[in-house]
């Protein structure tokens, strides 16, 4: 490749970054002048892709941690021919346009993943590369190598000073992701200063106590140099590799190597004083030569050949393994087999029951053998949370990795277990299953107690704002967690978790909404879904009495009602709170109330259905409703009304067994049963005035 034109490509993509970021009059523009060349060099000779289908299952996968670089990547996702044309990226951070501030997945072809919170994008990477190593395992056989591609990160300064990517690479670095290699924009410089008054750890030398391969390239234009840094770690098969790339943000500019480039345009002056430097025409803007575009889009031509080679791989693999070809097949299109839910349990009524977490357990590894894409695990606490999977394997790194990772599960490939051990680290537990589903392939799921849900909040946001089938199982839900205390009993979680939009939580009430929850959870393929389940035990309701737990479907369902179904007064409750309003109702109806219980496990669910389907559940007239659930009560006041009550827990928890603690916070039938009544003495006065 002559020189001349790897230049030219090079100041293609900065100047196209550069002047979209000049007429948003917003944006990033340090990180495309500094970070062209490494980017230029992995997508034009190392990535392997197919821009006219970005779903082909067995691409290189790329994620731009450092999102706010984002102009980058829709420079090369326009230049090799996706579907976002010269128009789209002129309206780069414009309302409705597909080059948002941020990359998006799903917004925009091309783009893995949402980036822009520092430190997701790598720790999402270490997921996309665990689905590729479980997958290759489990079905790749001699001569067979279906699943073998590579996983590429740009991550930024900021990205590696984040602690969830400290505890991702750490994990990466224990199970030798070899696939993963991660290109660090090494410029120096932060948003408000340079990394110096920050920052001065030894960084390779931290990737190495993790267990990673290194190699660090001095000048961030050489692209030789960057060339063999990226052969040398796709040789190492054992290790994740940290390119460490000395880059200057802003190459070019007069604020070079000033944090005044990381994220403000240039301004007129500067971009054409930029341009004069890198010897780019100062007219027109968004200038593209044909000769780069040309080589550019060389990447569709390669990408067809190589997509069309692996469909004849898949088509010969699917005449020599028709059953995992089948298997494959239900997982890559995020389906569920036939039969799936065949043995789900049904739980008998018992007055002693269960808790939701071990009925949830049951259910898992009902479900597990049917259903292979079920793949998690949890931060250190599956012995408490239920979470593993029986049988099904650990997933560990084999004692000398194949370099083509050909292997089975039946073989002893490590590789190929369900059970995934995240440590002690939520956050990165959060982030990595958000990658397993943006891969593909995988229904991944991820535990801890409900409380340590904070340390995880900004990977369940985004996995909301992706949209991503995946199941986040919480819990020790309350403060019923006893003895442990106010530090490990949640009270504004919940509330603050059902803020968050397209998440669906769901609390169910006794073991068999519980077996429910995870049907929905399962079938739910747009969005994640929370289940929060309880420490203690709970009733399994006697379901010839009460409905049927299918109700759960709705979110909220009348559970029992007034003989004559004209109720004067409504208890509502989630989760374990169900068993205390049957028992409140039950002494209220002996003494005359006509009382109606309605199970309220989700309220994302309820909300879902038409108006009159919540009225046919809550009516409008009746105005007396109590509502109790083990959390702040903020949010109820929609269900219960201006008229109605909520007992809740408006305070921290305290340190005492389970059961001295709820009736000293009130989760008592007495305590309810007068509210209960207190309501009614009150809408009688009302109806009287």
């Amino acid at each position: 490749m002559p020189a001349e034109l790897d230049q030219q490509c090079i100041n293609t993509i900065r100047f196209l970054s550069v002047d979209m970021v000049q007429k948003a009059d917003s944006g990033h523009p340090g990180l495309p002048l500094g970070a062209a060349t490494m980017a230029y060099v992995l997508w034009t000779r190392w990535l392997r892709h197919n821009p006219k289908n970005p779903h082909w299952i067995n691409r290189d996968r790329f994620v731009l941690s450092a999102g706010h670089g984002s102009a980058l990547l829709y420079s090369l996702l326009h230049l090799t021919g996706y579907d976002l044309s010269l128009d789209d990226i002129k309206q780069f951070r414009q309302w409705g346009s597909k080059a948002p501030g941020h990359p998006e997945r799903g917004h925009t072809p091309g783009v893995e993943t949402t980036t822009g919170p520092l430190g997701q994008g790598l720790a999402n990477a270490v997921g996309m590369a665990i689905a590729e190593a479980q997958l290759a395992a489990r079905y790749n056989r001699p001569g067979h190598a279906l699943i073998d591609h590579h996983t590429y990160a740009i991550v930024s300064d900021g990205d590696l000073m984040e602690g969830v990517a400290s505890e991702a690479a750490s994990l990466a670095g224990h199970l030798k992701l070899g696939k993963l290699t991660c290109l660090y924009d090494d410029n120096h410089v932060t948003l408000a200063a340079g990394t110096d008054i920050s920052y001065s750890e030894n960084r390779a030398q931290r990737f190495e106590s993790y267990g990673w391969h290194t190699v660090s390239v001095a000048d961030g234009n050489d692209i030789k140099a960057i060339d063999a840094a990226l052969a040398a770690a796709r040789a190492e098969t054992a290790r994740p590799s940290l390119i460490l790339v000395r880059t200057h943000i802003g190459f070019g500019s007069p604020e070079q190597d000033s944090f005044k480039a990381h994220g403000s345009p240039l301004g007129v002056d500067d971009v054409r004083k930029t341009k004069q430097t890198l010897g780019w025409p100062a007219e027109p803007e968004f200038l593209i030569p044909d000769e780069a575009l040309a080589h550019f889009r060389e990447a569709v031509e390669r990408g067809a050949q190589d997509d069309a080679a692996w469909s004849e791989r898949i088509s010969a693999y699917t005449k020599a393994f028709p059953d995992r070809a089948e298997e494959l097949q239900y997982r890559l299109r995020d389906e569920l087999p036939p039969g799936w839910d065949a043995d789900i349990p049904v739980f008998q009524a018992d007055a002693k029951g269960l808790a939701t977490r071990d009925a949830s357990g049951k259910v898992m590894n009902a479900i597990a053998p049917k259903l292979p894409a079920l793949t998690g695990g949890s931060a250190d606490l599956d012995t408490s949370t239920k979470t593993a999977l029986k049988g099904m394997g650990d997933f560990n790194p084999p004692p000398e990795k194949n370099t083509d990772q050909q292997g089975s599960d039946s073989a002893g490939w490590s590789y190929a277990g369900r059970n995934l051990h995240f440590g002690i680290r939520e956050h990165a537990m959060g982030a990595i299953v958000n990658g397993l589903a943006a891969h593909g392939g995988f229904i991944p799921y991820g535990s801890t107690f409900l409380i340590f849900s904070d340390y995880m909040r900004p990977a369940i946001r985004l996995a909301a704002l992706m949209g991503l089938h995946i199941v986040h199982v919480f819990t020790h839900d309350s403060i019923a967690v006893g003895e442990d205390g106010p530090t490990h009993q949640p009270v504004e979680q919940l509330a603050s978790l059902r803020a968050i939009p397209n998440l669906i939580v769901i609390r169910p009430g006794d073991a068999n909404e519980t077996a429910v929850a995870w049907r929905v959870a399962l079938e739910t393929r747009d969005r994640p879904v929370m289940l929060v389940l309880s420490r203690q035990e709970l009733p399994t309701l006697d379901r010839s009495r009460y409905a049927v737990a299918d109700g759960l479907r709705r979110g909220a369902y009348v559970l029992s009602d007034a003989p004559d179904g004209k109720p004067e007064l409504i208890l509502i409750a989630s989760g374990s709170e169900v068993g205390l309003i049957v028992a409140a109702a039950g002494r209220l109806q002996q003494q005359g109330i006509a009382v109606r219980c309605v199970s309220m496990p989700s309220w994302e669910l309820f909300e879902a259905l038409p108006q009159a389907e919540r009225d046919a559940v809550l009516p409008p007239s009746v105005g007396a409703r109590l509502a109790v659930e083990l959390g702040v009560p903020q949010g109820w006041d929609r269900y219960v009304g201006a008229r109605g009550d909520m007992l809740g827990v408006e305070r921290f928890g305290a340190s005492a067994p389970a059961a001295v603690v709820l009736r000293e916070y009130g989760f008592t039938v007495d305590n309810i049963c007068a509210r209960a009544k207190a309501l009614l003495v009150l809408e009688q006065k009302q109806s009287q005035d």
